[in-house]
């Protein structure tokens, strides 16, 4: 029987976490809906791969917008999903769910999410800040005296924070993340070799030779698109220095968003950052020497947490286990 699940609830995956079990689901935050007769018809992977490939009749939806939900309807749908998937077919009684929220959300929008959880099938409903969740599953122990920074890179937003004594410091969130770089490299590709390539396509090119730094040795990768010029399919060579210089804009901004809470952190936790480095997670920060970037940029040590994208998934399991422990600190309920 499973009576806790925690939820990464992200723009780009959602990850399920059940406590012993781990992470059990991880599924892009992708919804395909039927036009006609206004209904579901895939969520998660299966709707993923429809992407840039339906008839008028199907519409593709994203219902999370920068961590948030943008369309209740569908997002509801996509919880149930996730419930329905993870518990047994046998379970009769309603589980207690726990979901990470972005740091900068509004208690409007706090609200939407508790009570999409609660209708999807929930018994109690906690929302819990992403870089506390985020610093707990990368290990921080977040109750200690002493500061420690999270940059939390996801698909919609990136977050940043320092947390001391279970509680954020300083926080800053900025709408630049994993979906804006693959924005900038589709545009990249349009300007420099007028060719068209799909949202997929550009994710692809950021995950296989993406990178923050450029390189001398140049890895390369073939990308299919359709030319613009002549209209017909074509073939082209794109190198991850190209990537780099694609989404040096983006990164530019994550690292301004760093500075800023630096300058506005209290100096006696500056000597704790500096001391102990900050810590990347979610799975932006799978870019290639993203961490040798922030650190040159700023001259704090970074490091990337083991398991960068599931932190933020295995934080909402260490709460579920300790309920208790967490419940004031932490977490706001219906």
């Amino acid at each position: 029987m499973i009576r806790k699940i925690g939820i990464d609830l992200g723009t780009c995956n959602s990850l399920v976490y059940i406590p012993k079990k781990g992470v059990v689901l991880n599924e892009p935050s992708v919804v395909a809906v039927s036009v006609d007769e206004n209904k579901i018809l895939a969520v998660g992977k299966e709707a993923k791969e429809m992407t840039g490939r339906t008839p008028d009749t199907i519409r593709v939806y994203r219902p999370l917008k920068d961590g948030v939900i943008a369309d209740y309807r569908v997002t509801l749908a996509m919880l149930r999903y996730f419930i329905e998937k993870t518990k047994p077919w046998f379970q009769i009684f309603k589980p207690e769910l726990i979901i990470s929220v972005p740091a900068g959300i509004t208690s409007t929008e706090k609200r939407a999410v508790i009570e999409a959880a609660m209708e999807a099938g929930g018994k109690a409903a906690f929302v819990a800040k992403e870089p506390i969740l985020a610093a707990i599953g990368a290990g921080i122990p977040i109750n200690s005296c002493s500061g420690h920074m999270i940059i939390d890179v996801g698909g919609g937003t990136t977050e940043v924070a320092v947390i001391s004594l279970g509680g954020i410091v300083t926080v800053n969130s900025v709408r630049m993340a994993g979906d804006k770089m693959n924005l900038a490299i589709s545009e990249y590709i349009k300007k420099r070799h007028n060719l068209a390539v799909g949202e997929q396509t550009a994710e692809e090119i950021k995950i296989k030779i993406g990178t923050a730094v450029p390189e001398r040795k140049e890895r390369i990768m073939e990308v299919k698109g359709r030319d613009l010029i002549l209209g017909l399919p074509k073939t082209i060579k794109v190198n991850s220095n190209e990537v780099c210089e694609a989404i040096g804009r983006v990164l530019e901004e994550i690292v301004q968003s760093i500075k800023v809470v630096l300058r506005e952190t209290p100096p006696e936790l500056s000597a704790d950052i500096m001391d102990r480095g900050m810590v990347l997670s979610g799975g932006g920060a799978l870019l290639r020497n993203l961490d040798q970037l922030v650190a040159k940029m700023t001259g704090v040590p970074c490091f990337v947490a083991d398991e960068a994208l599931f932190c933020v998934a295995k934080g909402t399991g260490v709460v579920l286990e300790n309920l208790d422990v967490y419940k004031k600190s932490i977490m706001t309920k219906k």
